[in-house]
């Protein structure tokens, strides 16, 4: 049985399962507009709009902070969500980072820690990005994901459109042995 809210931990980070009285410490993480500049949600930095962002993240039931070990300050999150399109799958997404922590070594870590502990129960795991967020879809192609095709599916509550990738085992290992 897959537990989508385990917790993760690396040297440098540690992922737990999100609790609704984290509002405050990932609002703070996303309070910069600069995190939010390149992304469609351009206005999540703003309290009333990140607060709504914030009860999808606990309505998806497998949402992890994402935690600098360094500070002891949470710096974004991510989630294993089931798609509506592959119900016998494990995707990851919802993902976003303080923007002081972008360039790929923080992404990285999070998502290897994450897909360690997916590849454990499912031979590929699936992401879902927006057409207009070319950083995550760079950063997902980075992991070794490959584009499979353009869907329209509610994963927020509202059908949207989205790149859909995957990423199987095989290739997460020659990838991450190569970064290693």
């Amino acid at each position: 049985m897959f537990n989508r809210q385990p917790y993760l931990e690396s040297t440098a980070l540690s992922l737990r399962p999100l609790m609704a009285d984290d509002l405050e410490g990932l609002f703070t993480a996303a309070s910069d507009p600069l995190t939010w500049a390149d992304h469609p949600a351009h206005d999540r930095y703003q309290k009333a709009v990140f607060q709504n962002y914030f009860e999808v993240l606990l309505n998806v039931g497998g949402t992890l902070v994402i935690i600098d070990k360094s500070t002891d300050k949470i710096i974004g999150c991510s989630a294993y969500y089931t798609a509506p399109d592959r119900p016998d799958t494990i995707s990851i997404g919802f993902t976003f980072l303080h923007h002081s922590y972008w360039g790929g070594k923080t992404n990285f870590a999070a998502k290897s820690l994450m897909l360690g502990h997916a590849f454990a129960h499912f031979p590929e795991v699936w992401f879902h990005i927006g057409p207009q967020n070319i950083r995550s879809q760079t950063a997902t192609t980075r992991l070794g994901a490959e584009w499979i095709e353009d869907a329209t599916l509610n994963l927020g509550g509202t059908p949207a459109p989205w790149k859909t990738y995957k990423l199987t085992q095989a290739a997460w290992e020659k990838r991450s042995h190569f970064t290693s």
